[in-house]
């Protein structure tokens, strides 16, 4: 079973040699390594170079003007050649060797089962030793969506043939088409999915959609936007809650 993994990346130098490592790290192998590049300027299209050969023919990578991340995500998927499609960002890394392996299996052990995710940790960017906040997917439920509740997009897989069926991520969406996304295929189209009870990858404080007071506003307006059109009724009231839930994982990380 080929799997078909994606990594957009722009002006990323200073984090992506830790995806490509832990990627290279992984011990199932049959793995299509997409990474789309935005044009960045700091350097990273020299470290995609240099780790290119070390994949040895598993790694294809293009550097072009695209309109945005979702835009650059929906090239890679695309382009992919595998049965299944993940995505892991540039400044995310798996921590275990046997990630994409127990995602593997669970995909041959349940042959009915659609799509799959997991658990993962945020690290401080400093410190990548140090969990600030640890993000389970084990309570999930699609009624949850409502509530501004998700899976941890970055350990969702599902099948190439979902893509072509249920649609890509919308591109006029600047912070929340993996929520719109993840709508639409668990919600509407109800695909059969199961959790993993396992802790899949680190990922560094400090993203897009946390990054201001501003970036916090818009996404959650997106989010609304996502429900409405999905026909989930929700208002930026009731997503305030989940920040409740937030906070509590942060005081139960830290104790």
């Amino acid at each position: 079973m080929k799997l078909s993994l994606i990594t957009v990346s722009y002006n990323s130098a200073s984090t992506i040699r830790d995806t490509f490592e832990s990627v290279l790290a992984q011990t199932y192998t049959d793995i299509e390594y997409l990474v789309i590049d935005g044009q960045s300027k700091d350097g990273t299209i020299d470290i995609i170079n240099e780790y290119a050969p070390r994949f040895k023919g598993r790694m294809r990578w293009i550097c072009e003007k695209d309109h945005g991340i979702y835009d650059a995500m929906n090239k890679g998927i695309r382009m992919a050649t595998g049965d299944i499609v993940g995505i892991i960002n540039s400044d995310d890394f798996y921590h275990n060797k046997d990630a994409i392996e127990n995602i593997i299996d669970t995909f041959k052990q349940n042959p009915d089962v659609e799509a799959t995710f997991a658990d993962v940790r945020f690290v401080r960017p400093n410190d990548l030793t140090k969990t600030v906040r640890y993000y389970s997917s084990k309570r999930f439920s699609p009624w949850m969506f409502r509530f501004g509740f998700m899976p941890a997009h970055p350990t969702f897989f599902t099948y190439k043939n979902n893509f072509d069926k249920y649609g890509y991520y919308k591109p006029d969406y600047q912070i929340a088409a993996d929520y719109e996304l993840l709508i639409r295929f668990l919600y509407n189209n109800r695909l059969k999915y199961k959790y993993m009870p396992i802790d899949l990858l680190k990922m560094r404080t400090g993203g897009t959609s946390t990054a201001s007071i501003k970036s916090t506003s818009m996404l959650n307006q997106e989010i609304v936007k996502a429900c409405k059109e999905n026909n989930i009724n929700t208002n930026l009231c009731i997503l305030y809650f989940k920040y409740v839930v937030k906070i509590w994982e942060i005081i139960l990380t830290k104790s």
